[in-house]
């Protein structure tokens, strides 16, 4: 279907500094333990520390979502990275905009903190660039004649993400919410429809590192981890209905983002994204940002969406 076109990205003069990545997410959940039997089962490298637990990704240091126990699960806070030469400038902005606010409790940062329109904690502190400098393509390749291109089941291998792709952050205002992450932290919109939008980062990203669902109050819908490829996704949708979780969302393809899709609910009702193949918005390029319909809000090809997937379950 064709996109209404209409939706204008930041001006340029406005947007020239920004965070460069989704540094990592912070979640609450009632029971680590559960929550480590999850993610290790969805193919994440999992760190227990005293009272957290830390999600990293096999052959990579970066640490891309931090758990800690609470009375209930809740988005605790997302916290980007900046170029030190960006983070002065970051930092007026966000006086302007607002009061900062000290670090919570717990978190030790050389950051600043303030509050989005719907009342999310946000970081922004000077850190390497981990969003991709290039795009990231998913694999595919055919065996020759006569060879057998699948193993056995019994012979499947466990597949493993490769790096943090997106968060995607329930919101109560999605117009607020772009003022504030393009005004404030130099994000600039990719794409939208009348309840989601995509924002990427200004020195090269996929073509969303945050995301935006209309709910009533904060929240994380999901997060997005990038796979070398379809196959990957299939082999890890496979082993997490072995493994005891069967409800989700996929195979798919989604029609902004381009990328394909499963979706794995965790045990509070949000969900888990195997991703490959995403659009990459490379830093010298002004993504066309499109005002779309809504049957293109959620995928281009796939199965019908659970009824309870964009149910904001910390609302």
């Amino acid at each position: 279907m064709t996109a209404i076109r209409g939706f204008v990205a930041p001006a340029a003069d406005e947007t020239s500094i920004g965070v460069h990545s989704l540094d990592h997410f912070t979640l609450t959940v009632p029971d680590l333990v559960q929550a480590q039997r999850f993610y290790s089962d969805f193919g994440l490298d999992t760190e227990a520390r005293n009272d957290s637990l830390a999600l990293k990704t096999f052959g990579r240091e970066e640490r891309w979502g931090l758990l800690v126990e609470g009375k209930r699960k809740q988005l605790h806070h997302l916290s980007f990275g900046c170029y030190a030469d960006d983070f002065a400038a970051l930092r007026q902005r966000a006086e302007q905009n607002g009061a900062l606010l000290d670090a919570p409790a717990g978190f030790e940062s050389n950051g600043f903190w303030v509050r989005d329109p719907a009342g999310l904690l946000v970081e922004v502190k000077v850190a390497p660039k981990s969003s991709p400098d290039a795009k990231t393509s998913g694999t595919w390749s055919s065996t020759p004649e006569g060879v057998a291109g699948a193993p056995v089941r019994a012979n499947a291998p466990i597949v493993h993400p490769r790096r943090l792709s997106h968060v995607l952050s329930f919101t109560t205002d999605i117009d607020r919410a772009i003022a504030f992450y393009s005004g404030v932290l130099g994000l600039r919109l990719s794409d939208r429809s009348d309840r989601v939008a995509f924002m990427h980062a200004i020195h090269g990203s996929d073509h969303h590192i945050l995301a935006f669902a209309q709910s009533s109050a904060p929240g994380l819908h999901h997060c997005s981890w990038d796979m070398a490829g379809i196959d990957d996704i299939g082999l890890g949708a496979m082993h997490m209905a072995d493994q005891g979780y069967p409800k989700g969302w996929g195979l798919g393809r989604h029609v902004l983002g381009s990328n394909y899709f499963h979706y794995v609910q965790d045990p509070w009702g949000s969900f888990a994204e195997y991703s490959c193949d995403i659009d990459y918005i490379p830093a010298s390029q002004r993504w066309p940002a499109g005002m779309h319909a809504p049957e293109d809000s959620f995928y281009l090809w796939g199965p019908e969406p659970p009824a309870d997937f964009t149910v904001n379950h910390e609302a």
